[in-house]
């Protein structure tokens, strides 16, 4: 068994980091991030080719690829903390680009179950966030993360959503859910119906951290969930939508894919509307994977 550098760094001599057991080389820059580990074998069914790359504790870790891109799929487990342990490692190893998978509760009546909610920006109710940095620091996802989502939902034709999501640690009393013999303080037993109040669209448990982390070290975040279960009407179906969100987080792979290669051969730093307008008519008329 191989050593670790030390307790400041637990790397072990090969490479590997101490949680996700991959090295630099193991995972390509696009990483979709499921909480749940069985959603990350969902993932990879859509893919041309996969293989399971590593499994401890809460981190499942497939690569392969999808439609010609080199992805992978890592699962994060529940909540900030250990969310944000997998965004280090894999910052580590070589990725910079992370999707949430996931699922949600809507906050309006509106959304319904088995509806996408694709996040613009995070309010920041998760704990780890504010260790990185202070509370006004905005949690927002990236431009071109965001637009590749809203761009393979619309392909798909599939029912979605893009606002301000709510993130928080806490599944039961943070989201104005009683706790164990109906404890719930007060200045959270109407949170759900404050935050519906200023148009935040659902509550979920990873993409704040995912937004702060990716802003602070210069990589790209984004998430999509499906809606499982809404507040205002009182319904819950686990499982609504997930299918839809995978697909649509792959085919943003695809999509950020061919836009970085577009960025690159235009030697530029940001889409614009001309720049996407050229893809467009690119794509139409002879593909991008040649």
């Amino acid at each position: 068994m191989l050593g670790f550098k030390s307790a400041s760094v637990p790397v072990d001599e090969s490479g590997k980091q101490y949680h996700l057991n991959v090295r630099k080389g193991d995972v390509p820059r696009y990483v979709l991030l499921p909480g749940d580990p069985g959603r990350v074998p969902l993932i990879a069914s859509f893919w041309d080719e996969s293989k399971l790359l590593s499994t401890h504790r809460e981190y499942v870790t497939y690569v392969g690829k999808y439609r010609g891109v080199d992805v992978a799929a890592v699962s994060t487990g529940i909540g900030g903390p250990a969310t944000a342990i997998a965004i280090e490692e894999l910052l580590r190893v070589g990725a910079d680009t992370f999707i949430r998978v996931g699922t949600t509760g809507a906050l309006r009546e509106e959304i319904e179950l088995g509806d996408l909610v694709i996040s613009l920006a995070a309010v920041r109710y998760d704990g780890v966030s504010k260790i990185y940095v202070e509370p006004e620091y905005p949690a927002v996802a990236s431009l071109d993360v965001l637009l590749a989502l809203i761009e393979a939902a619309e392909e798909l034709g599939v029912r979605y959503h893009v606002g301000i999501t709510a993130s928080s640690d806490s599944f039961y009393v943070g989201q104005g859910r009683p706790g164990f013999k109906n404890y719930l303080p007060k200045q959270w037993s109407d949170i759900h119906v404050r935050l519906a109040e200023i148009n935040v669209l659902n509550f979920e448990m990873e993409a704040a951290t995912i937004f702060t982390l990716a802003n602070i070290y210069g990589g790209r975040g984004g998430a999509v969930c499906a809606v499982i279960a809404n507040r205002v009407t009182d319904e819950f179906a686990p499982g609504a939508g997930v299918e839809n969100a995978v697909k649509v987080a792959n085919e943003a792979v695809r999509i950020l894919r061919e836009w970085d290669y577009l960025k690159a051969e235009k030697k530029i730093n940001y889409l614009s509307a001309s720049t996407l307008s050229e893809w467009y008519l690119r794509g139409r008329k002879r593909g991008w994977r040649e």
